[in-house]
């Protein structure tokens, strides 16, 4: 084999090592940290509790300040309180439910009545399809094929073959 020949097969071995090295540490990392947002888009549901209106009188905390959600995700407020709720454009008889369909992507702070801080935090997010966790294993995995590549070059350089004298 020539040496050319030689330098691109070694290349693309270490091109294709750093692209599965990425994908693995991707994957692994991405299934350690238990993301939410690899998810279809589904009705999540938020029900306050009987007792909430005078809790937050008090100043208590009854449901979180916020929530995560996917785009496409509805949210189902279910007041089961016996005072009418608020969150945003939403108003909940006691009872009742309400919903509102999640459809951008961003960060939301609506006004709510189930909270001391009159403020419910809404953050709407991306699904992250297989896709988008390809996409970034190449975008990691190439330059990293690469530089493994080049550095195999350093530590074992390519040395030509020598050719014998012909008689």
């Amino acid at each position: 084999m020539s040496l050319r020949k030689d330098l691109i097969v070694r290349m693309s071995f270490f091109v294709v090592l750093g692209v599965v090295l990425a994908a693995i540490i991707s994957e692994v990392a991405f299934r350690l940290q238990g993301d939410t947002t690899s998810r279809d888009p589904q009705t999540i549901q938020l029900v306050i509790p009987p007792g909430t209106f005078e809790k937050v009188a008090q100043g208590q905390n009854v449901l979180p300040a916020g929530q995560v959600f996917v785009v496409g995700d509805v949210l189902q407020v279910k007041n089961e309180d016996s005072v009418t709720q608020t969150l945003g454009p939403l108003v909940i008889p006691p009872g009742s439910s309400a919903s509102m369909k999640l459809d951008q992507a961003g960060s939301l702070s609506y006004t709510c009545s189930f909270q001391p801080s009159q403020s419910y935090g809404i953050e709407v997010q991306q699904a992250l399809t297989f896709g988008m966790r390809l996409q970034a294993s190449l975008l990691a995995g190439l330059p990293l094929g690469v530089l493994l590549g080049v550095y195999s070059l350093v530590v074992k350089p390519l040395k030509p073959k020598t050719q014998l004298p012909q008689a």
